[in-house]
């Protein structure tokens, strides 16, 4: 598990520094990530061909959830891109950062799970340390505050139902198979990690190519690749498509082996200390309150994962 996590961690933080200077140049968000998809795909068929995993095999109902989990993913993204556009990017993060609290409270309404008192303590210093280290500018507007929101609880269904689709059956799925839950949540399918990215990359590829020609992005992208597309440009593109497998294939494998609740936190532990890579790369400055933010989110990371691994045990 802490393998996976640190590996997740390092690709994470590569991957955001590397759209940033892209999206720079390319600044066309939905494409770039129809072109990550675009990568999984190939990749996915590639490690298939090569006897790398074995895909199982599913009904037609399992297809169709996984057509609709694709759906989520690429509503996610949306809500996302939206949502940005409409508040700063200081409050983007520090709502973002509620996103354990929303998967303890659906963990606990769709299956009665219950975490404990010292593990949602734990999330307290997680969620107040990510507020005072993004602390700035907190304008925004009604609409852009529902999508904000809105995103955050997508980021949290999207992690518990990666988590589930991975997942073997179970005698409590059994048992509400004729109940509404059948309906609200994917089935387990107990699909190995790169099985369901390769079934999920053409789908979101699809989705988010249309939602780029819904927006008018594609055209956009056409003509500036008559102006600026060069062999240099499209080898930044491919190798920022690698990445992007690379880490969808650590983050699908961290998720089976951590859980959803241990990547929420892992992803709002990574956005503190992009923070902190920004500061060391950039030379940027911090004020105290950003600091005494950054500490606390980390002291959080390490106390979640001190009573991780001894309930575990």
């Amino acid at each position: 598990q802490p393998f996976w996590l640190v590996l997740y961690f390092c690709f994470n933080l590569g991957l955001t520094l590397y759209n940033k200077g892209v999206l720079i140049h390319f600044p066309f968000a939905y494409t770039l990530t129809a072109i990550h998809a675009f990568f999984g795909t190939i990749g996915g068929v590639f490690l298939l061909k090569t006897g790398i995993y074995t895909p199982a095999k599913l009904s037609n109902a399992d297809n169709l959830a996984l057509v609709a989990f694709s759906v989520l993913y690429s509503i996610n993204i949306a809500v996302s891109n939206l949502s940005l556009e409409m508040v700063t990017i200081p409050f983007h993060q520090v709502v973002r950062a509620a996103t354990p609290i929303f998967t303890i409270f659906l963990s606990m309404v769709l299956f009665g799970s219950r975490s404990s008192g010292q593990k949602v303590a734990s999330l307290i210093p997680v969620v107040v340390g990510v507020g005072l280290a993004t602390y700035g500018d907190y304008y925004c507007t009604t609409a852009g505050l529902i999508l904000t929101v809105l995103g955050t609880f997508l980021a949290a269904v999207k992690t518990i139902f990666t988590s589930i689709l991975q997942s073997p059956p179970s005698l409590s799925h059994q048992h509400h198979s004729d109940s509404l839950l059948r309906y609200l949540v994917p089935p387990r399918l107990h699909l190995h990690p790169l099985d369901l990215l390769a079934r999920m990359a053409p789908l979101a590829f699809v989705e988010c190519v249309i939602l780029a020609h819904i927006s008018g992005e594609l055209e956009r992208v056409r003509l500036w690749s008559v102006q600026e597309m060069t062999p240099w440009t499209a080898t930044i593109l491919s190798l920022n498509g690698v990445i992007a497998f690379g880490l969808n294939i650590i983050s699908f494998t961290a998720n089976k082996k951590a859980g959803p609740l241990s990547m929420t936190v892992a992803a709002n532990v990574k956005q503190v200390l992009s923070i902190i890579l920004a500061v060391l790369i950039f030379d940027l400055s911090i004020s105290f309150t950003n600091a005494t933010g950054i500490l606390l989110t980390l002291a959080g990371g390490a106390w979640y994962a001190a009573v991780e691994y001894k309930e575990k045990r």
